[in-house]
C-alpha cells in the first residue's frame, strides 16, 4: 500500500492542546474491568493527577452523567457508552463484518474478531465467541491488548508506513508474557516484515499460553485498511498445518468479501 498522508499530531505544550478535555477522558479511562469503582484518592493515583484535580474532572463528569458517585465511590455511568455508539454508528458497516464474523465461527467452530490499530494496542470493535474461552481475561468489544503480540495487531502494524513503524517500535517497550514472547525489537521488525510480505500474521503462544491465532488485514475497494479479522484458538486443539490450510483460506475469503461488499 502507498504510505497514507501524514496526519498532524498535537503535542501537550501546543497552543491547541485542550489539557481540559484530555484530562477528562484519562479520568475516564482510568476505569477498567480491575478498577471498576474508585475512590477520589484511588483515581488521582491511576491518573498522576492530585486529589484536587481529580476531584474537579470527577464531579464535572458526575455533572455531565458520565460518572455516578455512591458516597466514597466513582464508578462510569450507562451514558458513557454514547462514546462508543457514536464510533459504532458512524461505522455502520461493522454490522455487515459482524455477520462474516460469525460464519468464520460457524465454519470454524472458533472464536472470530475485527480489530482496529488504537495507539500501541489493538481494540476489539466485532467479535464473535466461539463456547470454550481462550484466555484468561474475557475478550469483548473495546478490549484493548498489545499490538505486538497479537496476530491482529501484527497485521495491522505490517500496514504502516516504514517511518510510522519505526516510529511505534522507538516507542514501544515490549513486556514478556511466556517463554515464547517476542521481546527484541529487531526481531519483532523481521515479523511484521514477514506479514507484510506474506499477507497474514501467526502468533503462536506470545501473549497468552496455549492462545495461537491467525489473522489478515481487511482492506476496502479504495484501498483504505478497515481493521484486521483473526481467528483464535487452543494451541492443543489446533496445529499449524491445520492454521494455515484451513484458517487461513478461510479468513482470506471473508477477507475478500467484506473489500466487495462493504463500503467505507
Amino acid at each position: 500500500m502507498e504510505d497514507l498522508p501524514q496526519v498532524e499530531t498535537l503535542k501537550p505544550d501546543d497552543r491547541d492542546f485542550v489539557t481540559a478535555l484530555a484530562s477528562g477522558l484519562e479520568v475516564i479511562m482510568a476505569f477498567d474491568d480491575s478498577h471498576p469503582k474508585m475512590t477520589l484518592s484511588e483515581v488521582a493515583a491511576r491518573t498522576g493527577m492530585n486529589r484536587a484535580k481529580a476531584r474537579r474532572f470527577l464531579l464535572t463528569l458526575n455533572a455531565l452523567g458520565y460518572v455516578r458517585k455512591n458516597q466514597r465511590y466513582f464508578e462510569l455511568a450507562p451514558r458513557v457508552l454514547q462514546l462508543g455508539y457514536s464510533y459504532l454508528s458512524a461505522n455502520n458497516y461493522r454490522s455487515v463484518i459482524q455477520q462474516y464474523l460469525e460464519d468464520i465461527t460457524a465454519q470454524s467452530g472458533e472464536s472470530s474478531s475485527l480489530g482496529v490499530l488504537d495507539g500501541d494496542d489493538v481494540i476489539y470493535v466485532a467479535r464473535s465467541a466461539a463456547p470454550h474461552r481462550l484466555m484468561a481475561i474475557s475478550l469483548s468489544v473495546g478490549t484493548r491488548l498489545p499490538a505486538a503480540h497479537t496476530s491482529m495487531g501484527r497485521a495491522l502494524l505490517s500496514q504502516l508506513s516504514e517511518t510510522e513503524l519505526n516510529a511505534y517500535l522507538e516507542r514501544i517497550s515490549l513486556e514478556r508474557y511466556t517463554d515464547k514472547t517476542i521481546t527484541d525489537k529487531e526481531e519483532l521488525k523481521r515479523c511484521i516484515d514477514e506479514v507484510r510480505q506474506q499477507g497474514y500474521s501467526v502468533v503462536d503462544q506470545e501473549l497468552d499460553s496455549g492462545l495461537r491465532s491467525i489473522a489478515v488485514p481487511v482492506i476496502d475497494v479504495h484501498d483504505k485498511l478497515i481493521g484486521a479479522i483473526n481467528i483464535s484458538t487452543n494451541a492443543a486443539r489446533v496445529d499449524m498445518q491445520m492454521l494455515l490450510d484451513i484458517y487461513k483460506p478461510l479468513l482470506q475469503d471473508k477477507a475478500q468479501l467484506i473489500r466487495q461488499t462493504v463500503n467505507t
